[in-house]
């Protein structure tokens, strides 16, 4: 036994027209007859066959189609796929109306009478301009629903919403007294599967004049069953038919609403008995139709205009409020409360990097961490929402029957989601949605087939997992949040640059203002000691004047060398460096050598050990190790016994210089101001000196890609660690 899903149901193809119309098949290219409706004899009486020939070939019985305007373009006309041409033409003195289309490799032709009583009804309603100066959703579908009683009148009509499932509910009706209402019941998805509703897209009305009346076969060429998705006169599923009939009514007619190019919603009418409408009433429905989507798409875009300036005033208060911090993740955390609420969530999560900032009811933080992995892989626009995020995607999570994601930057990395509690309701149903199956035979065969139901009367479920729905005005204030954070990280950016050229002007200033001060500088200072010299070897004997001129030449020396470093600091951030292989082992003795002479005693010791070679600069290498064996000869040279050591070693990738002194040492206090320009130490004031040189050493490394630290205990001595790349 076959078993066929609703969805599988190939209703585009059903091998049957209805009765009230006849079918004719041509070739697109040759136009010679393929198909055509068993019932055609009833209005084109021929003794031959019909296939394979001509409408022409008939000695005038088709000479009121062959002859009208829309047959004799209809090759024109039919080079757009199903695009409809419309004529009037007597046939045996009664009026038919006459179509034709193209779809695939043939060309339709279909007839229906143009009935009577009709006629009188052949104008637009005068209620379409009520639809179009409707000014809420309500009054759009309700004026809708009136201009459709003068057009097609029927029993009972409705306007059915599609929902986010594929289920839909009925949001507008004008029915007759005699009937029960279904104004707000909801219908399952399966009522109109997607194949259906992928046809109503395509098809925008549909009609079922009586679902107790026979079908008419289309006979073929071919075993190929004939694809009526743009007719018309398409029979309906036999499972339709039932479920009408279960519903008391036995006609139906229905509309499509567009909106966006997608299928919103129906209007569709149900009559209790048989009943059908003139082809100008239907396409007058859908005209009515047109203008109502287009209206509500207006309204729309006004509640969303609306919202948006209502929002715009909030937007202004919480974008001064990113700005008061410097740095943007801080304010989004510091506001967290208030993004929360901007669509009337009941938690939110912000996310930068792995770093998770929540507020309100929200899933734990490790379902949080696979939510946000879930959107990163599978989610590609920036907005989501959905009100069924736990039943459609993570069944086992709590607070989260809801969700809604924004990204807040350009590489999808930070975002902030939204949730939303379960909602606590109960959706009452046209009927008991479960599905029920029954046995049917078709062409022998026996089938499960879904089986109508038998029962519209109202079934009320409690909902699970589901959550309000993110309504307009929600998705509205998300984007109006990525909008804030965006608009702040950009203000922030360009201070960020206004200060970075801010910076390179001064750090230019300073630099032009070093090499000044060392060149315009420098002669006067030699002539002053050189004088100084020569005005002490002129006085030898008077000790007074010796000492005075002494402590002018000492001075002269110490701002020459504060110039020195202030020009060797200006380059150590702006020199070309040259990284290579560089030998140390003879550079750091002789600078041993030479700053013991300057700097220490004669029982100074200086310890040098390894010295594995190292990536660096050469110039560089030197203003480095020439500054840290200097400081470390220097203030340990008034110990008893000053001793220096230095060290270097291989570590993974690393090579390790410790420069060990037992000096005066640093005192905890001052750590910070190690590496600042022109900061000396309390306990150092009294040793020659003038706050640079470990500055360079600091800006150097950094830059050939290094790393300088110390380990110091006042009174005990310091330990200069250099790190190096190993070349």
């Amino acid at each position: 036994m076959d078993f066929v899903a609703c969805h599988e149901e190939q209703i585009h193809i059903p091998g049957y027209i209805q009765s009230f119309g006849y079918l004719i098949g041509l070739d697109s290219t040759s136009k010679k007859i393929k198909f055509f409706s068993e019932n055609l004899p009833e209005i084109f009486p021929v003794k031959t066959s019909f296939f394979g020939k001509n409408l022409e070939d008939f000695d005038g019985v088709f000479s009121a189609v062959t002859s009208s305007d829309n047959y004799r373009h209809l090759s024109k006309n039919s080079l757009n796929e199903a695009e409809i041409s419309f004529n009037t033409v007597l046939i045996s003195n009664i009026d038919y109306h006459f179509t034709g289309f193209r779809s695939g490799e043939f060309i339709f032709l279909q007839f229906e009478k143009n009935i009577e009583e009709d006629k009188k009804k052949i104008f637009l309603s005068c209620k379409y301009d009520n639809i179009n100066k409707s000014k809420s959703e309500e009054a759009i579908w309700n004026n809708l629903l009136s201009a459709f009683t003068d057009t097609v009148g029927y029993d009972r009509m409705m306007v059915y919403q599609f929902l986010e499932d594929g289920s839909g509910k009925v949001i507008a009706e004008k029915k007759n007294d005699n009937i029960e209402s279904y104004l707000h019941l909801h219908y399952p998805e399966s009522d109109i599967p997607k194949q259906a509703r992928e046809l109503y897209l395509k098809n925008k009305k549909r009609i079922l004049s009586d679902a107790d009346c026979d079908q008419v076969a289309i006979l073929s060429e071919t075993d190929e069953k004939i694809n009526l998705t743009h007719s018309d006169l398409r029979a309906m599923s036999p499972i339709h038919n039932q479920y009408l009939k279960n519903g008391g009514a036995v006609s139906s007619f229905s509309t499509s609403i567009i909106i966006d190019e997608k299928l919103w919603g129906l209007v569709t009418c149900q009559n209790i008995t048989q009943k059908h409408i003139n082809l100008i009433n239907r396409i007058q429905a859908e005209v009515l139709t047109i203008i109502a989507a287009n209206t509500y798409t207006a309204v729309i875009a006004k509640q969303s205009l609306e919202v948006s300036l209502e929002l715009d005033k909030k937007n202004a208060l919480l974008m001064q409020k990113f700005l008061n911090f410097e740095n943007l993740d801080i304010a989004l955390y510091e506001n967290i409360e208030e993004i929360c609420k901007y669509p009337d969530a009941d938690g939110v999560a912000i996310i930068i990097a792995d770093k998770i900032e929540t507020f309100g009811s929200t899933p734990s933080e490790e379902d949080i961490l696979k939510v946000r992995d879930w959107v990163r892989d599978d989610l590609t626009e920036n907005f989501f929402f959905s009100n069924e995020f736990k039943n459609s995607y993570f069944p086992d999570i709590k607070n989260a029957a809801g969700m809604a994601t924004a990204y807040i930057d350009n590489t999808k990395k930070e975002l902030i989601l939204w949730f939303r509690k379960e909602l606590d309701e109960d959706i009452l149903w046209a009927g008991n949605p479960e599905k029920t199956f029954e046995s049917v035979t078709e062409g022998g065969v026996e089938k499960m087939m879904i089986s109508p139901r038998k029962s519209f009367a109202i079934y009320r479920e409690s909902i699970k997992g589901k959550s309000e729905p993110w309504k307009l005005k929600d998705e509205i204030a998300m984007r109006k949040v990525v909008e804030i954070v965006l608009k702040a990280s950009h203000s922030q950016f360009v201070k960020v640059k206004e200060l970075v050229a801010e910076l390179k002007e001064v750090n230019e200033e300073l630099d032009s203002f070093s090499y000044t001060v060392s060149h315009d500088l420098g002669t006067p200072l030699t002539v002053m000691k050189i004088n100084a010299q020569m005005l002490l070897m002129k006085n030898k004997e008077d000790e007074n004047l010796q000492k005075r001129v002494g402590g002018i030449i000492s001075e002269i020396d110490g701002m020459a060398d504060m110039m020195r470093n202030v020009l060797q600091l200006s380059k150590s951030k702006s020199q070309e460096i040259v990284l290579k292989e560089e030998s140390t082992k003879v550079l750091i003795e002789k600078i041993s050598s030479d700053s013991k002479l300057s700097y220490g005693k004669s029982e100074t010791e200086i310890i040098v050990k390894d010295c594995p070679a190292v990536l660096a600069d050469k110039t560089m290498l030197y203003q480095i190790f020439l500054n840290v064996i200097t400081n470390a000869v220097k203030y340990s040279a008034q110990q008893e016994n000053p001793l220096v050591e230095i060290n270097g070693e291989i570590v993974d990738n690393e090579v390790v210089y410790k420069i060990s002194d037992n000096g005066i040492g640093i005192q905890k206090e001052e750590e910070n101001k190690m590496f600042k320009v022109f900061s000396r130490m309390d306990n150092a004031r009294s040793y020659k000196g003038n706050g640079i040189g470990l500055s360079i050493v600091n800006r150097i490394m950094n830059r050939i890609g290094g790393e300088i630290s110390y380990e110091s205990f006042s009174g005990k001595g310091t330990t200069f660690i250099l790190k190096f790349q190993k070349p």
